[in-house]
């Protein structure tokens, strides 16, 4: 039976969970990353009732760290219920980072070189570094180095009002200057993706999602988050799904990237979003002998990329025949199908280009995917409706995965995710 790596030793997945996801600047504006990344981890440990020093490694991702500290994995592993010699890295593969921790820690443990790890991410949205231009910056540095009052003030008298203005960063491809948004309406064109079919793809992601939050299946992976600095609000469901939004609502919405001809508007995109996921992650020996019985083991996994000023999102349609052909699995072996939703431009182009040869001639491959049983796509919504913490979201997908492959009795799970800089990562789990 094919399985990750070649030595036989097989990586299940024993636990997941996350905070709520939270829309950037509502209710967990005020909370970290690293913040975020401890609740998740602490509550992991809890469900699966795991001595923290059975933990011998932690990876995790985020895409925007704080300058103050970068390696957010390492503050996560210094909580109290961990070991301070628990190994810890941070990676970062943009959107993909959580998949990027996922597939390290898996990787390391079919190495051998562990058997229990603790991976996933965290993203705080709300806080973003707000960046000095440069002449203002070299103001300070040369201020900090005067050695007279007269002489700082010198420099402080450099200081022009526009020198002043902040700079933030933006979400754009340093390599085309295309945002996400722009290269999603790029893909809409150059697909013929209409609007119709996009605001009815996110539609579908905020009923399916307000339905597994109505019955429980949704919030059963999420940690009551309470609320700094009073710790009053406790925050048990993700704030961004609307259970009231209409095919009129979305259709009146304006276009964002495109205001004359576009048609990726708010409604059928992800939102900004603040939160944390992680999973827990074991050798089959270790979890059996330790008395667990896996969500699922990780079959395979492929990473994938094309130029960003393609189709930058597109990068899905790349990796997923490969992880297909190393599971020794075709898509219709397939029970779910699980499709980061950046954009509904973006998820529909995607399943178009599982369906087309030239793109799996470009995948290296004769015959494409195929086409995915929409009765088996992101059967709790989606990003959309959800959010999107860049760091965390891969592994709050295949938390969701395994766990409604276990509700439904199924054996094998895709999961997909396109990233910034033209990437692409696909998984496939199974459940025996």
């Amino acid at each position: 039976m094919p399985t990750l790596g070649s030595n036989g030793r097989r990586v299940a997945v024993v636990a997941g969970v996350r905070t709520p996801f939270a829309k950037a600047g509502t209710t967990l504006k005020h909370v970290s990353a690293i913040d975020l990344g401890k609740a998740c981890v602490a509550e992991l440990l809890q469900r699966a009732n795991l001595d923290g020093k059975e933990v011998q490694a932690i990876a995790f991702g985020t895409v925007i760290p704080s300058v103050l500290a970068p390696n957010i994995a390492r503050e996560v592993s210094l909580m109290p219920m961990l070991p301070k010699g628990v190994e810890a890295f941070t990676v970062s593969r943009a959107c993909a980072s959580a998949n990027q921790a996922i597939t390290d820690a898996a990787d390391q443990i079919v190495l051998g070189h562990y058997d229990v790890m603790v991976a996933g991410g965290a993203e705080s949205l709300s806080n973003v570094p707000i960046l000095h231009s440069r002449a203002f910056s070299d103001v300070l540095v040369a201020a900090s180095r005067a050695k007279t009052l007269p002489q700082r003030l010198q420099q402080f008298a450099r200081v022009r009002p526009k020198d002043l203005v902040p700079i933030t960063p933006a979400i754009a491809e340093p390599t085309t200057g295309e945002t996400m948004g722009q290269s999603a309406e790029k893909m809409a064109k150059l697909n013929h993706v209409s609007r119709e079919a996009q605001d009815q793809l996110a539609l579908r992601s905020h009923r399916l999602a307000a339905a597994g939050t109505a019955d429980g299946r949704l919030t059963a992976e999420i940690a009551p988050f309470y609320v700094p600095p009073k710790y009053e609000t406790v925050m048990t469901r993700d704030n961004g799904i609307r259970d009231d939004s209409t095919p009129e609502a979305l259709a009146a919405l304006k276009p964002v990237f495109d205001k004359r001809y576009g048609s990726v508007t708010a409604g059928n995109s992800s939102p900004l979003t603040d939160g944390g996921a992680a999973v827990l992650l074991m050798s089959e020996e270790r979890a059996r002998a330790l008395g667990y019985e896996p969500l699922g083991f990780i079959r395979s996994y492929a990473y994938a990329a094309l130029d960003p000023g393609e189709q930058l999102l597109q990068g899905p349609v790349l990796a997923a025949p490969v992880a297909l052909k190393r599971a020794g699995l075709a898509l219709a072996d397939m029970d779910l199908v699980e499709m980061h939703e950046a954009f509904a431009a973006q998820v529909l182009s995607n399943l178009q280009g599982f369906e087309s040869r030239a793109w799996a001639a470009r995948a290296g491959f004769g015959e494409p995917v195929g086409e995915v049983d929409r009765a088996r796509l992101n059967v709790m919504g989606g990003s959309i409706a959800i959010g999107h913490p860049f760091g965390a979201t891969g592994a709050r997908i295949l938390t969701t995965l395994l766990n409604e492959l276990g509700r439904r009795g199924g054996q094998f799970g895709l999961m997909t995710v396109c990233a910034a800089g033209g990437m692409g990562h696909a998984m496939v789990v199974e459940r025996t």
